[in-house]
């Protein structure tokens, strides 16, 4: 006879307390979240469209430092113009930088501390393995719950959705710096938060950068999915062109999502490849740089560094 676990009530008792006891704090956390969508979702649509769409190819440019990409973005920033989705990929894109930046603020921190310590990196494990096996629709339901109905339960679970990534790919970039590398910087005189500073966070950060290009595409993704609770933007879109088998709608709202995602696809992984170095000094007290530690560790470094 098989033991009957009502899991699923157990979980509906965990909710209901929350929402009993924690209203205050989720109302809070609500308020708080849409004051800051709204905030970069005015600061994308106040100025002229074509004002914004220069400062976007000038970071493209910036970036990438060739003149085809510039181009390209140009193009497909005024072809949303013309489909008239610039309003509803404004809000996207402000719901998307929001949660990429609140999952990228809480995804490195969580990786470097895996990287640093084992016990962290056993407990991130299982629940890193939870969150990225999890159906995504899963997502939405406890969100609805605390949250309701609109753009706030879109930004919370497309936050929590889209934090894996940062994690895991923090901890690797970390951990496959070369241990001679870090050796000789720890010869060098260097203290343990110095290392991390100015040795390992900067041979770490193609790594680093590629987790946040995919917390970008996780983010945008998602989306979509949130516009099924009332996330507005381009999600709420493809779902109304979808429900009313607009079929027009659904194709313009859906090349709107694919340039997005190509844009934010490319300007991050452009400024990957340049290499983002951290060149802070510690004041009073002489840190090795980066070029010093590669010459002292010999080789090893030289190929991390490559």
């Amino acid at each position: 006879m098989m033991i009957d676990i009502p899991i699923g009530s157990w979980v509906e008792v965990v909710v209901d307390f929350l929402r009993t006891y924690g209203s205050a704090f989720f109302d809070g956390l609500a308020a708080l979240i849409l004051a800051l969508v709204n905030a970069i979702y005015l600061a994308l649509v106040l100025p002229h469209q074509l004002v914004v769409i220069a400062v976007l190819v000038g970071l493209t440019a910036l970036a990438t430092r060739r003149w085809l990409p510039p181009v390209l973005a140009a193009v497909g920033f005024l072809l949303i113009v013309s489909m008239q989705m610039w309003d509803a990929t404004m809000q996207s894109l402000a719901v998307v930088l929001l949660a990429s930046v609140i999952a990228v603020l809480v995804g490195v921190p969580l990786g470097i501390a895996a990287a640093q310590v084992d016990r962290v990196r056993t407990v991130l494990r299982p629940a890193l393995d939870f969150m990225q096996t999890l159906p995504v629709f899963v997502y939405l339901l406890p969100a609805v719950f605390f949250f309701g109905i609109g753009v706030v339960p879109g930004v919370v679970a497309t936050t929590v959705f889209a934090i894996p990534p940062a994690v895991r790919l923090t901890e690797l970039g970390i951990r496959q710096v070369d241990k001679e590398v870090v050796e000789a910087a720890v010869a060098f005189g260097s203290r343990p938060r110095q290392v991390l500073r100015d040795v390992q966070l900067p041979l770490a950060m193609p790594s680093i950068m590629a987790g946040v290009n995919q917390v970008i595409m996780l983010a945008l993704s998602m989306v979509v999915i949130a516009g099924m609770v009332g996330g507005g933007g381009l999600g709420s879109v493809v779902v109304q062109a979808v429900t009313t088998l607009d079929i027009g709608k659904g194709f313009e709202g859906g090349l709107a999502v694919v340039i997005v995602a190509i844009y934010l696809d490319r300007l991050t992984a452009a400024f990957g490849e340049h290499g983002i170095r951290l060149r802070r000094r510690a004041p009073g007290r002489r840190v090795p740089s980066r070029r010093s530690v590669e010459v002292a560790a010999g080789p090893a470094a030289e190929e991390v560094a490559a």
